[in-house]
């Protein structure tokens, strides 16, 4: 059998940033993009932003390249390296998701069997840190609560959302039993879209759930134990629900999603929380955006202001998602901040510098 490159590459930018933080007030008015790669195999669905490593970025895109470290100097000249490449010769691996700490990357596969991958900085060193085998399994999204202690999520092989867990800083992971989690319902998954489906605040862990079925599972106490939430999502179909989840505080929570096979409907596909997830409701009811496939706050914001993003553009909101304004039509599928000011975004074809201005 022809031998396939491992679909994963990490991509990682070490910042030189300096000077007083960048911080503005009130309205956004407009996003300036700067692309920094450009390649038409680049399929980005994973971003972690580390400022003492760099930025590490999952792409998943099938063939033989591979992307290394890109380094910002100051004068933002970017150089791309290829580093060796993980490879298969039976399999072509994809990874949707990310979770990047100090010392060591990690990525997590959909499909079977799924890998857990550790991976050094200078990425030429990995292993394989977890095997699952099973005709079902696919995992959407990975987070840490510190170093040693870490979540993936992923659809359904028995009876409840897949759930592994480390406590050793990704050495070993273990999944967790289906006694131990909330019965899933017919139809219910998750979306491998940005890796953005779990939320963390300290040690509250919530995570999203989408499909025929869209709720929220929650954990006060890093993965010990478990109860579910309901919400008014838009439900019932495979391609539907909550495809992104943040939140601000303990308390302040937002979600976004829809239906990516009719990205422009925009009924039902906006939530939030003040409760810390315990209950939600629907804003921005009938209002663009539609469908988007990442929602982050904005730091330094009070929980105020939101911005969406997908593969139909870029929205801001500056009152928790009531109402919202079309900044671009650039499409992307994650995006994750750096400050107040500047995030950083990928998707289809690309990884750019975002800067939002007033």
């Amino acid at each position: 059998m022809k031998k396939l490159a491992l679909v994963f590459v990490m991509v990682m930018l070490l910042f030189a940033f300096k000077g007083s933080k960048n911080t503005y007030n009130g309205d956004v008015s407009k996003v300036e993009i700067k692309h920094l790669l450009e390649d038409s195999l680049l399929n980005v669905r994973a971003l972690e932003l580390i400022k003492e490593a760099g930025f590490f970025a999952f792409l998943t895109s099938s063939g033989n390249m591979g992307v290394g470290p890109i380094k910002i100097e100051e004068q933002e000249d970017y150089k791309v390296y290829y580093p060796a490449k993980l490879s298969s010769d039976t399999l072509k691996l994809n990874f949707r998701a990310l979770a990047a700490r100090k010392k060591h990357g990690f990525g997590i596969t959909i499909g079977n069997p799924a890998y857990v991958i550790k991976l050094d900085k200078d990425v030429k060193d990995s292993s394989i840190a977890y095997k699952e085998v099973h005709e079902k399994v696919f995992y959407d999204s990975m987070e840490f609560w510190n170093d040693d202690e870490g979540i993936a999520i992923g659809d359904p092989t028995e009876d409840c959302m897949s759930i592994i867990i480390t406590r050793d800083g990704g050495k070993t992971w273990t999944k967790l039993s289906c006694d131990d989690l909330p019965k899933a319902k017919e139809g219910e998954a998750a979306f491998a879209a940005s890796d953005t489906n779990i939320a963390i605040v300290g040690n509250h862990t919530w995570v999203a759930t989408g499909g025929k079925t869209s709720r929220i599972l929650y954990s006060p106490n890093k993965g010990k134990t478990w109860e579910v939430f309901e919400t008014p999502i838009i439900q019932g179909k495979e391609t539907t629900g909550m495809y992104s989840l943040d939140f601000y505080d303990e308390l302040n929570g937002f979600a976004i999603g829809g239906d990516y096979t009719q990205p422009d409907d925009n009924a039902a596909n906006k939530i939030r929380t003040n409760d810390g997830g315990k209950t939600w409701h629907l804003v921005g009811e009938n209002q663009s955006p539609g469908y988007r496939s990442c929602v982050k706050y904005m730091p330094n914001s009070s929980g105020k202001e939101l911005v969406a993003v997908g593969f139909k553009g870029i929205d801001y909101s500056n009152d928790s998602g009531e109402t919202w304004k079309h900044l671009s039509d650039e499409g992307f599928y994650t995006i994750r901040f750096l400050n107040d000011s500047i995030a950083y975004a990928a998707g289809a074809g690309r990884v750019s510098k975002l800067t939002f201005k007033k």
